[in-house]
């Protein structure tokens, strides 16, 4: 056992806890206000909940030795899973140590689901979802990739960080999940004149915050995967800088041509998209490649997120669009820029001879869509008929926070202001005569 990489394994697995609040800053901006702490919740319960599923079950389904379908119950209640490295599992680091920092995907990936969801769908609902869909969904796919004779890593799939297990899976369930919902209600939302999978932002600063909270904690994400402080580690921490960088810029270009003003929320989910891409790269690709990866990225999902608010599907906050696409792009790209000169342990791609690679991505892409929607299919259908999926049209009227939670995010404050040649001057003129006054609504925070 090495302590440095001890140290790392356990640093990055902090890093990557973090990502999940960022994700609940990120998505709670996104959403109009009355829906902000509903949304905010559905991704800090995931903590919970998926900690206790993953440690009870969910981390044997993925990682025990069983078939190339499914892991066994070696580890159920995390029997064996001690201070001692696991050989298959980073072989100089504490068994549990890995099974933390799994743990951590385990529980961001059905909080990403919770983006197509606002607004509209039970929280005792949402927390048997994403319960069921830990165990019947995500925990066969992380097999797949990552345990013992999973078929995709029998392929010879690549996939450093999680771009098929977690984003094309999350994006594709999200997309499912948009359609047996149905849309959104909004009989108060008209006058926007918004398109109906759109929502309207109502805090950028916390899309921002949100934003740089998963860009930092995506270090852990990708640059820990290599399970060791070593040489792939510190390419995968460089390709994520870089990737999340150019998509940023690339998708700030591309508003300037269009709009003629680069904006906030636009940047912000650009770097989410470039770093959703480059997550099965990160460790097999050079950082000039990760460059590229990031602006193609950034392009295909600004695409697609123009042409999701055109869709009948109500996918709120283009799930699909930015980490089901950035997934599939990720993916296929590292079928093209994969080189054994960087990490010795994968393999050439398109651009190194082997043209063979992409196919072999693609079917992994397509094996793990497929999976994700019928896995996602089936647990809503069974949920609808046991406890009911749509909250009713008045709490969506009203807004999930109130009625699913009886809070509220802010209390409004009535200000009563004097105004005096363009001035705020008090409630009353130095000369004595009457005061003009304009009466304002300011939200603050309740204490």
């Amino acid at each position: 056992m090495n302590p440095g990489d001890t140290a790392w394994v356990l640093g990055c697995t902090a890093l990557v806890l973090l990502m999940t609040p960022g994700l609940a800053f990120f998505y709670g901006g996104l959403v109009r206000e009355r829906h902000v702490i509903n949304t905010i919740q559905m991704s800090f319960i995931a903590l919970a909940v998926g900690a206790l599923v993953w440690a009870i079950l969910g981390y044997s389904l993925a990682f025990a030795s069983g078939s190339s379908w499914i892991g066994g119950l070696g580890y159920a209640f995390l029997a064996g899973v001690g201070t001692a490295p696991n050989p298959d599992y980073g072989a100089t680091v504490p068994h549990a140590a890995f099974m933390s920092f799994q743990m951590m995907f385990a529980i961001i990936t059905p909080a990403l689901i919770s983006g197509a969801l606002v607004g509209r769908m039970k929280f005792t609902t949402y927390v048997a979802f994403i319960a069921a869909w830990s165990l019947l969904v995500y925990a066969p796919l992380a097999h797949w990739v990552w345990g013992p004779g999973g078929w995709i890593a029998e392929l010879g799939a690549l996939d450093f960080a999680g771009g098929t297990v977690v984003h094309v899976s999350s994006g594709v369930s999200a997309l499912v999940a948009a359609w047996i919902l149905g849309p959104r209600v909004l009989p108060n939302d008209r006058s926007d004149r918004k398109p109906k999978g759109t929502e309207t932002p109502h805090n950028i600063p916390f899309v921002v915050l949100g934003a740089a909270l998963l860009w930092f904690g995506w270090f852990g994400f990708n640059a820990g995967s290599s399970l060791a402080a070593d040489g792939i580690a510190a390419v995968a921490l460089t390709t994520t800088m870089l990737a999340g960088a150019a998509s940023t810029v690339t998708w700030m270009l591309i508003e300037l041509v269009r709009k003629g003003v680069p904006t906030a929320t636009g940047c912000s989910i650009a770097a989410v998209v470039g770093l959703v891409a480059v997550t099965p790269a990160a460790g097999f690709v050079s950082p000039m490649s990760a460059i590229a990866i990031g602006a193609i990225a950034s392009t295909v999902c600004y695409a697609a997120v123009q042409i999701s608010a055109r869709w009948h599907l109500d996918d709120t906050l283009d799930v699909f669009a930015c980490h089901g696409i950035g997934g599939i792009v990720g993916a296929l790209l590292t079928g093209v820029f994969a080189s054994t000169a960087i990490h010795p342990g994968g393999a050439d791609g398109l651009l190194r001879g082997n043209a063979a690679l992409v196919g072999v991505q693609l079917v992994a892409v397509l094996g793990a869509a497929a999976f994700a929607a019928a896995g996602t299919a089936v647990i809503l259908v069974a949920l609808r008929s046991l406890m009911g999926l749509r909250t009713s049209v008045d709490t969506e009227s009203r807004g999930t926070t109130a009625a699913e939670h009886s809070e509220a995010p802010y209390v409004l404050v009535r200000m009563t202001v004097a105004r005096e040649n363009g001035h705020d001057n008090g409630l009353e003129r130095t000369n004595g005569s009457p005061a003009k006054t304009t009466t304002l609504l300011r939200s603050e925070p309740i204490r």
